[in-house]
């Protein structure tokens, strides 16, 4: 993993990962070519949508319809992050209008962004500054539940008590 930033393991619920078979990964993007044959394949209404999409641990972009899950998607691998991405046709060029780090299956930090722009860059999208909607997930110390702080409130929605500030979602991380 020379290189590469934390890594993530997938923390949703288990009988989802369950049902990932070998091969249901999403597409692997790892040049501009790639990227070509890939958004030619998608209809309107699929570009209407945001996909899903994580960065392995090769650092490779992988993308698969919205509805998937990332863990599908991953192929239940680690990633290095994980989230929803749009993508809209500006001039001769396709360039990222949207990206998140929404992702309640790996639930990866908001510092996985340079994994993200490092992905972008290997296969010569035009890409936002940083996650155009960020989401910070933290693990509760007490109830031990994932939670998504909304508005800068570090309180569990599920039991009352303080979140931490630094991400902590996997203990073994």
């Amino acid at each position: 993993m020379s290189g590469w930033g934390r890594s993530y393991r997938y923390v949703g619920p288990v009988e989802l990962k369950a049902t990932v078979r070998p091969g249901d990964g999403g597409r692997r993007i790892g040049s501009a070519t790639d990227f070509v044959g890939w958004i030619v394949e998608q209809s309107a209404a699929e570009l209407a949508e945001p996909f899903t999409y994580v960065v392995g641990m090769d650092g490779a972009l992988r993308l698969a319809p919205r509805r998937s899950e990332h863990v599908a998607c991953a192929d239940a691998d680690m990633v290095l992050s994980a989230g929803e991405i749009s993508f809209t046709r500006e001039a001769d060029r396709w360039t990222v209008s949207e990206v998140s780090n929404q992702s309640t299956g790996y639930c990866p930090d908001v510092s996985s962004w340079v994994e993200v722009a490092r992905a972008l860059d290997a296969v010569e999208l035009r890409r936002p500054s940083g996650f155009t909607h960020e989401v910070v997930f933290r693990r509760c110390p007490d109830c031990e539940e994932h939670n998504i702080v909304r508005e800068n409130d570090f309180v569990c929605v599920f039991c009352g008590s303080d979140l931490p500030a630094a991400w902590n979602v996997d203990p073994t991380a």
